[in-house]
């Protein structure tokens, strides 16, 4: 029999973020009234998988969280997750590099072609 494996040793502020993604997704279902069974049957995983991901669960592969908030509809939200428009940290460190000004370059004058072998 395989042992469980150790839940990976985690931020504070991740594994509660874990935790309220899991109580939100099992309120989701509950809210629309869907049992455990149904939902991992509709989301292609275990029940037991389920149940992980609903006491937030860091060692559940993302793409289960994701697949059985797809079967309840809430996915498109998970696309917003790290969207650059709300990355304000980020977006300050990019203004800080654009240049002060910037410069049309010169057209180039056309090289003549070289004339080899003479």
């Amino acid at each position: 029999m395989n042992k469980p494996r150790p839940s990976p040793v985690l931020p504070l502020p991740v594994l509660r973020a874990l935790h309220k993604l899991g109580q939100d997704i099992r309120d989701a279902r509950r809210r629309r009234r869907i049992p455990v069974a149904i939902l991992a049957e509709r989301a292609s995983i275990s029940r037991w998988t389920l149940n992980r991901i609903e006491k937030g669960d860091a060692a559940v592969a993302v793409g289960s969280y994701a697949t059985a908030l797809f079967t309840m509809g809430l996915i498109d939200r998970i696309a917003d997750l790290a969207d650059t428009m709300h990355d304000k940290v980020g977006r300050e460190l990019e203004e800080e590099h654009l240049p002060q000004r910037i410069r049309l370059s010169r057209p180039r004058k056309p090289t003549p072609p070289k004339v080899i072998g003479r």
